[in-house]
């Protein structure tokens, strides 16, 4: 019995010491030539954008590897077609169409490798109204969230799509630029380079279904999860040469809602389950996908894709700067930034003449390298005449917010609380 207990005391000894080898498989390396097929055949009065492309292997040093000079088109099972020309990089985008919501829809595709494929037919969804997109702040950050009920109860199956935009800052406010020859001053009405708006499209999959429910409502459903350290909440943290004004709006977001088919449903059920889903040992499993795709030229050919046909509804929340906790610390980029003080006339150490510092750093035209370019932020003074020496520079990664995002002031934001 001693023997026995000493013999199970070893191997406990042995697998907690690390009695293991650690088996890395290698990255599968199989030809990365399966057809992707993302979007929705719509049927509200507006374009329809189908985006092509095709499987990559794991080891691949890019994910982007579109399918171009394709032909696609939309077909009804009322005899008609429509078709959807390429717009560059994979995607393609049909005219303005107004589609018949009674016809069913699919999308056939036809490749410049003679390769063809169709879609099954489906019927036309129309996803209600949203009723609200909400947040709740956390200890850790803020989470979204989507409301909304079909009164018909008929849809039960719901998918959304969001984009989210916010403001960014740089961590210094420029009051000049150079013009290549010298330094101006800049305007900084229209043409500051301190706060920018920077926007981003979801790929996280979301769903909810009220099929086991009384009522055809949903209240509630997390749709994305913004954390207190992220730059999405950026501006609600400046307060840097610029007043923090707690009604001015930090960060949007835009939800869009389509209605699916239960096997539309089931299908991005399955991607989820095997992409964002698994990771812990009591998470669902890999299992197969299919799609409503099919390969016309070899049925056996897998094809990832699923296409549905219907409109779309639509519901933008803001976020203001007094709705986010003032405590937060957000993950800054420009923790090691610094600005540097350039004079217009003044002698180096070790140097017998006196030269101008702006040229080297500012002024492309009069001698800056690219990659020693700064951009002008305050003028320096003389103390006594009150006349511009010089001007203090820092690093166009420190000062011009465009390098991030865009300057202009999107159409749909707000600066006042709603």
């Amino acid at each position: 019995m001693k023997y026995i207990s000493g013999f199970f005391l070893c191997l406990v000894l042995c697998y907690g010491s690390g009695c293991k080898k650690l088996y890395t498989p290698p990255a599968i390396n199989s030809p990365g030539n399966y057809l992707v097929v993302a979007g929705v055949i719509n049927t509200d009065l507006g374009p329809t954008t189908i985006t092509l492309s095709k499987t990559v292997n794991l080891s691949a040093t890019s994910a982007n590897n579109p399918v171009l000079n394709a032909i696609v088109t939309i077909e009804s099972d009322k005899g008609n077609s429509y078709p959807v020309p390429e717009a560059g990089n994979g995607n393609y985008i049909s005219a303005t169409l107004s589609l018949d919501n009674t016809a069913k829809y699919r999308l056939r595709i036809k490749t410049t490798d003679n390769r063809e494929y169709v879609s099954d037919f489906v019927p036309v969804l129309n996803p209600p109204p949203i009723d609200s997109v909400s947040f709740a702040v956390k200890s850790n950050g803020i989470q979204m969230y989507v409301s909304t009920h079909d009164p018909q109860n008929n849809t039960h199956f719901y998918r959304w799509e969001y984009q989210e935009t916010w403001v960014l800052h740089t961590a210094f406010f420029s009051f000049y630029k150079s013009n290549g020859d010298t330094v101006t001053e800049r305007d900084v009405y229209n043409d500051q380079i301190y706060q920018c708006w920077r926007s981003d499209t979801s790929t996280a999959i979301v769903l909810a279904t009220s099929s086991g429910l009384s009522r055809d409502v949903i209240a509630n459903a997390p749709v994305t999860f913004v954390e207190s350290t992220s730059r999405k909440l950026d501006g609600s943290q400046s307060q840097i040469f610029v007043q923090r004004q707690p009604e001015t709006n930090a960060y949007s977001i835009l939800v869009k809602q389509y209605a699916l088919t239960r096997e539309g449903y089931d299908y991005w059920s399955n991607i989820k389950k095997n992409t964002q889903d698994i990771g812990q040992l009591f998470d669902p499993q890999p299992t197969e996908t299919r799609g409503n795709i099919h390969s016309v030229t070899s049925p056996l050919e897998p094809v990832l894709g699923y296409i549905s046909a219907g409109g779309v509804t639509t519901k933008r929340m803001f976020i203001d700067n007094g709705q986010i906790p003032k405590v937060w610390t957000l993950n800054s980029p420009y923790d090691g930034c610094k600005i540097d003080s350039l004079y217009l006339d003044t002698l180096l150490k070790g140097h017998q003449e006196r030269i101008n510092e702006e040229n080297t750093a500012f002024n492309l035209n009069r001698g800056t390298q690219a990659n020693e370019l700064q951009i002008p932020v305050f003028a320096i003074f003389d103390i006594l005449t009150g006349a511009i020496i010089g001007h203090t520079g820092g690093s166009p990664q420190c000062v011009d917010c465009t390098l991030q995002g865009t300057n202009q002031t999107p159409f749909f934001w707000q600066f006042t609380h709603q």
